[in-house]
C-alpha cells in the first residue's frame, strides 16, 4: 500500500517540490513551523530512519543539509532545524526549517492554514536559491 508521501511523489496528490533526483525528493510541508519548512523524503518506502540503508540515509541527510544551507541564507535564519519523527506518515522523512529562536522548535506551533500564495512564492524562491547554490540538476522547474 502506498504511503501519503508516495502518492505525492507519484503526482497523485499535489506537492510544492523543491528537489527531485533519482533517490530523494523534497517538498514544502502543508503545516510549516516557519516559511520554507521542507520535507526531505526518499522515493523508496522506508518506514523509519532506523530501517534505511546507510547509503539511503546518507543521501537523505545530504539533501537535507543542502536545503538547510540554502534556507539559512535565503531566510536569514539564525539556525536551521532538522527533525525525524515519522508518527504521522509511516515513510522516512526529514523536516528542515529556518529557525530564529528556540520557539521555532516547538512542533505544536505549526501553521495549519498557510496562505497558498505565500507557499507558492516560497517554493519559487527556494527553487531559485537552490539553483543558484549549484543544485540545478535536482531542482524542478515548477
Amino acid at each position: 500500500m502506498s504511503t501519503l508521501f508516495t502518492k505525492i511523489i507519484n503526482g497523485e496528490i499535489p506537492g510544492r517540490f523543491v528537489w527531485k533526483d533519482q533517490d530523494v525528493v523534497a517538498f514544502l510541508t502543508i503545516a510549516p513551523i516557519t516559511p520554507g519548512h521542507t520535507l526531505v523524503v526518499p522515493r523508496e518506502e522506508v518506514d523509519s530512519w532506523t530501517h534505511a540503508s546507510p547509503e539511503l540515509l546518507a543521501k537523505v541527510m545530504d539533501v537535507a543539509q543542502s536545503i538547510g544551507k540554502v534556507q539559512e541564507e535565503l531566510f536569514d535564519a539564525k539556525r536551521v532545524g532538522v527533525l525525524m519523527e515519522g508518527f504521522e506518515v509511516d515513510h522516512l522523512h526529514v523536516h528542515v526549517w529556518p529557525a530564529y529562536s528556540t520557539a521555532d522548535f516547538e512542533i505544536h506551533n505549526v501553521d495549519n492554514n498557510p496562505d497558498p500564495a505565500v507557499m507558492d512564492a516560497t517554493a519559487v524562491k527556494l527553487r531559485a536559491a537552490l539553483r543558484s547554490a549549484g543544485h540545478g540538476d535536482a531542482v524542478p522547474q515548477d
